[in-house]
């Protein structure tokens, strides 16, 4: 049966298999085992299959709707948006409802099941008993929340939904959903009114405001790629039947106060607004031209009885239409969430209306991101604020040693002939460590996992450069003013950053494996020597000559030696510092500090979704854990310096007790070209590990940087060929247009002989071709052009010359200019 309202179809969709893609992702990226979430694995897809079979206005469909939100928003705390799913929904409203939209988004999945909800509570206003009070008010609270529906879409799941929405899901088509609903609510509380007999005065307020909110969906439809010309036909029948409804209501309460100059003036604008409206009795259905024709029935009787009493009794002029007074306005609804939906979480628990909060027991995905980040600080915390600082002092202690010639020239002092012990251990441990084999297998394991990391993120890139190339070639062929979507630099904006960064890094890194490469290179020949065997050693060392150790040199001697064991005993107990540091750090696991504060979060503020944010303080308070360590390194420093002094000055002492001494300078030279080959060795060593570490957490980096620029681009992708074919079948339709020009082209050039046609008589002249209903919005803006004045040798809706149509005459729609039926969209008016 028709009806002077519209309600909102559902958007479809087909069971997907949801539970066996959580299953994967837990056993994949999360620690616990999926068989702990075997009863919510079954329940997830009942409860999705409960909610897609919502079909009928029912009200039961309500809670099965709303249970599944609040269960998707809990999910969204413990799961990324792309769980591994491609989510099918076709459109509920636009010209393309047959070809479904792909997302791998939870967010997009919830933002159709809110859709469908505010679709029900538009078709459960449709379809209650209007006749009664209570069902008006049953009809204006589903209308209400509806419009409320829609605009929690439109604030809260939109803006976090990271893909872009479908064209009948984007916000100002949704904007435009909740104007019809709040119009038809108000419209709902207008009958009301109506009913109760409520003054004139109110019942014109209310049809004032009516009035509004039609054409406010009908300027949000315009602009919408999706809303049918009907519809926005509809509201704007809408807006000018209850402008004239007003005005005529305000006609009556002028009448009852004596304002007949007013009475007369505000009939007539009425009576304009229901022609106006009649305008689109083309496109609009028949119960909505009925009831503009029974009000300007009323509008016209009314008019003549003014006007005749105020001719002929009170002579009052009537008011000119620049001095009529705005309508006042009664506003009786407002896009309302429903509480819920706004608080559906707080409403999942054990023996709550919606039941118990599915994977309950699983880590928030949050708190892995949050276990991530503080890892990530921590030890970015200890290796570049502690451990480098305390590595770099070493690094200056031994280039003090070097640049002092030791410990080479007090061992060739003291040992003229033979090897030192110190230098005979060393060489041994390099020996058992297999010195030039672990650097080699290092460097090999670091090139191996360098070009595993460059490989991905090449093949991410390669992704976006690929997509930026279709996209250039579609923008190209179709022109920028139909091919309307942002170019990949704006719409990939985050990835092509990421890209930057990580070429960054892979730049820097390939410059320190650089550096690496040229010290081993530089020092191999010394690490040859060290690793061989001790007569390797002993043909490198020359022997001295015997040197007399007057007691001036001995005690020099001697005071050096301890100044050498002290720097000995400084790097012994800063590399233990060093390898304790890195214990701690690896023993802090703040995993159960965050699941205490997930659950104390999730108890507080059970609507809130968990972030990693929320555990900064958290984050603040562990790592001051770590402070006493950093404030060490001054004492450290200080330390060493103060040894350095004393080192300086009995090395002075030591060199002038030997001045003239020249027969131990080659031992010492080479002494000391061995000592700093070992210390070379212990930096590529170090140098390696930071390399290989770099490389195994780079790799983490690159993998998620390819995977989202897969997902990203495969979605931009799809987007990219609905377009297309969107276009495609629009530049059909114009070739349709031109084959029939040619035709009729073809006509007017046939022989004159069919064409010397006798003019008919004026009232047999054939009638303009009648256009069919649009079926698309134009492209640019969404308006519709106003139809254009006849053409010349066109008049009333005829053909001059024959009834032959040529190209210069144009294409005239419909009847003649002006009349009821036209088609193009009037400007507004406001009661």
């Amino acid at each position: 049966m028709a009806s002077n309202l519209l309600e909102i179809p559902f958007r479809r969709t087909h069971s997907v298999d949801l539970a066996s893609a959580i299953k994967q992702y837990i056993s994949t990226k999360y620690d616990q085992s999926p068989d702990m979430f075997a009863d919510d694995l079954r329940d997830i897809d009942r409860l999705r299959n409960d909610a897609i079979n919502v079909r009928e206005p029912h009200v039961s469909g309500v809670k099965r709707l709303q249970i599944y939100v609040a269960q998707l928003r809990y999910l969204g705390g413990k799961f990324p948006i792309d769980i591994g799913v491609d989510f099918p929904w076709y459109p509920a409203i636009g010209y393309d409802r047959d070809k479904p939209v792909l997302q791998n988004n939870l967010r997009f999945e919830l933002a159709n099941v809110l859709f469908n909800l505010a679709a029900l509570y538009s078709q459960l206003a449709y379809a209650t008993n209007r006749t009664t009070t209570d069902g008006l008010k049953s009809a204006a609270e589903y209308s209400i929340a509806a419009a409320g529906t829609f605009s929690f879409i439109r604030t809260d799941i939109l803006p976090d939904m990271r893909s872009t929405p479908p064209e009948d899901m984007d916000d100002i088509t949704l904007e435009s959903l909740q104007q019809l609903c709040l119009a038809q609510g108000q419209e709902s509380f207008w009958q009301i009114a109506i009913k109760r007999n409520m003054s004139d005065g109110t019942v014109a307020k209310l049809a004032a405001k009516v009035s509004d909110y039609y054409i406010f969906a009908a300027d949000a439809a315009r602009q919408s790629r999706a809303v049918s010309t009907e519809w926005i036909h509809h509201f704007q029948a809408k807006h000018h039947h209850f402008a004239a409804a007003a005005q005529f209501r305000q006609s009556r309460y002028c009448l009852q106060n004596k304002q007949y100059g007013e009475e007369v003036a505000r009939l007539k604008d009425s009576l304009t607004c229901v022609n106006e409206g009649l305008q689109e009795a083309r496109w609009i259905n028949a119960t909505v031209v009925g009831d503009l024709n029974g009000l300007k029935s009323r509008v016209n009787e009314e008019l003549k009885r003014a006007e005749r009493d105020n001719d002929l009794i009170y002579l009052q002029t009537p008011t000119p239409k620049s001095e009529l007074r705005l309508l006042d306005r009664t506003n009786m609804v407002a896009a309302k969430t429903p509480a819920d939906i706004v608080n559906g979480i707080s409403l999942l628990g054990e023996g709550k209306p919606f039941g118990k909060p599915m994977f309950e027991k699983l880590v928030p995905y949050a708190v892995h991101q949050a276990a991530s980040i503080y890892a990530d600080r921590r030890d970015r915390l200890v290796h570049q604020s502690i451990i480098v600082d305390l590595e770099g002092m070493t690094a200056r202690l031994r280039e003090i040693l070097q640049s002092l010639d030791l410990p080479g020239s007090l061992q060739a002092l003291e040992k003229p002939l033979g090897l030192p012990g110190i230098l005979v251990s060393k060489a041994e441990e390099l020996r058992q460590q297999d010195a030039l084999y672990r650097i080699k297998r290092s460097m090999e394991d670091t090139t191996k996992l360098k070009t595993n990391d460059l490989a991905i993120y090449q093949e991410g890139v390669a992704f976006l450069e690929a997509e930026r190339a279709e996209d250039d070639r579609a923008r190209a062929k179709y022109g920028t003013e139909r091919w309307v979507r942002p170019p990949s630099t704006t719409a990939l904006a985050k990835l092509y950053q990421t890209s930057n960064e990580l070429q960054t890094y892979l730049n820097s890194a390939a410059s320190s494996d650089n550096l690496v490469q040229t010290k081993f290179r530089e020092n191999e020949h010394i690490l040859k020597i060290l690793t061989g065997t001790n007569r390797d050693l002993e043909r490198f060392v020359p022997s001295s000559s015997q040197v007399t150790m007057t007691p001036a040199i001995e005690q020099a001697a001697s005071r050096l030696r301890t100044c050498l064991n002290e720097v000995s005993r400084l790097e012994t107990r800063r590399k233990n510092r060093i390898a304790a540091l890195k214990e701690k750090a690896k023993s802090d696991d703040i995993g159960p500090a965050l699941l205490s504060e997930a659950a104390r979060l999730e108890r507080e503020y059970p609507m809130q979704k968990i972030e990693p944010g929320q555990f900064e303080k958290l984050f603040e308070t562990r790592l001051q854990g770590y402070e006493p360590d950093r404030e060490a390194l001054v004492t450290e420093q200080e330390e060493q310096d103060q040894i350095v002094a004393r080192l300086r000055e009995a090395n002075k002492a030591f060199l002038d007790a030997r001045r003239g001494d020249t027969g131990t300078k080659d031992r010492q030279k080479a002494l000391q070209v061995l000592d700093t080959g070992y210390a070379k060795y212990k930096e590529l060593i170090s140098n390696l590990d930071t390399g290989r570490k770099f490389y195994n957490d780079l790799a983490v980096h690159v993998t998620r940087f390819r995977d989202n620029c897969k997902a990203q681009v495969s979605e931009r992708r799809v987007e990219a060929s609905q377009l297309e074919a969107e276009l495609a079948g629009q530049d059909m339709g114009r070739l349709n247009l031109q084959e029939t020009r040619r035709e009729l082209r073809s006509q007017n050039a046939a022989p004159q002989t069919r064409s010397q046609v006798q003019p008919q008589p004026p009232g047999d002249i054939q009638e303009a071709m009648t256009a069919p209903v649009p079926t698309r919005n134009p492209p640019a803006g969404g308006v519709l052009p106003s139809t254009s004045p006849l053409p010349v040798g066109v008049a009333g809706g005829t053909i001059s010359g024959g009834g032959i149509w040529t190209p210069d005459m144009g294409i005239r729609f419909g009847g003649a200019t002006n009349q009821p039926g036209q088609a193009g969209y009037p400007a507004p008016r406001r009661p």
